[in-house]
C-alpha cells in the first residue's frame, strides 16, 4: 500500500509546462508518479470504487491544470486535495444512493496464486489495523505516509493546524504500536 514520493526534481516544470500544451508523454509522467500512491490513499480510506474514484481525480487535474500555481510539493499536495474531496463527494453519492454490489466473478487463468494471497492477507491486515484508528488518525497517517504531504499541507486539506495534525499522528502511531506489540498480532 506504501508509495513513496519519487521526485521530477528540475524537470517538474518542464513536465507541467508540456502537460498544459497538452502533450501525452508529460500525462503519461504525471499519472505513472502520482496514481499509484492517491489509489492507495482511496483504497485505504475504503473507497467503494477507488478506481473510479482515481479516474474523477485526474479528470479534475486535466481540467484544472491550468489554474494549478506551486512547485512539486505543491502539485502533490494539490491532487491529494482532489482526491480527498472527490472521496468525501463518494462517500455523499454513496449514502443517498446505496447499490447492492454485485458479486466479483475472478478470471481464474493467469497469476500467481500465492503471491495474490500474501499480498490479500497483507493488506487485509493493514486494513484492520487502519480501522482501529480514529477516522482523524487514519486521515493524517495516509495522508502523511502514502501521499507523503507535509504537516503544514495536511493541516491546509483538512483545515485544522499543524500541531494538531502532529498530535494525531503520534497518537495513531502509538496506537499501531500497540496493536503491532500485542501478542498473536503479525504484520
Amino acid at each position: 500500500m506504501f508509495c513513496p514520493a519519487v521526485a521530477w526534481g528540475e524537470s517538474f516544470a518542464g513536465v507541467l509546462a508540456a502537460a498544459r500544451t497538452g502533450q501525452q508523454w508529460a500525462w503519461d509522467a504525471i499519472y505513472r508518479e502520482l496514481a499509484p500512491s492517491v489509489l492507495g490513499y482511496l483504497r485505504a480510506r475504503g473507497a467503494a470504487e477507488a478506481e473510479d474514484v482515481l479516474g474523477e481525480v485526474f479528470l479534475q487535474v486535466v481540467r484544472d491544470l491550468a489554474r494549478f500555481e506551486g512547485a512539486e510539493e505543491d502539485f502533490r499536495a494539490w491532487v491529494f486535495t482532489i482526491a480527498h474531496h472527490r472521496l468525501l463527494d463518494e462517500r455523499r453519492r454513496s449514502a443517498r444512493r446505496p447499490v447492492e454490489p454485485s458479486p466479483v466473478i475472478e478470471d481464474a487463468v493467469g497469476g500467481d496464486v500465492e503471491q495474490e494471497t500474501f499480498a490479500r492477507v497483507g493488506e487485509a491486515r493493514v486494513q484492520r489495523l487502519l480501522a482501529g484508528l480514529s477516522s482523524d488518525q487514519r486521515n493524517v497517517l495516509l495522508l502523511r505516509l502514502v501521499a507523503d504531504l507535509t504537516v503544514e499541507q495536511v493541516a491546509r486539506l483538512l483545515g485544522t493546524t499543524p500541531g494538531a495534525v502532529k498530535a494525531l499522528q503520534r497518537r495513531a502511531l502509538a496506537v499501531l504500536r500497540r496493536e503491532i506489540s500485542r501478542p498473536n498480532v503479525t504484520l
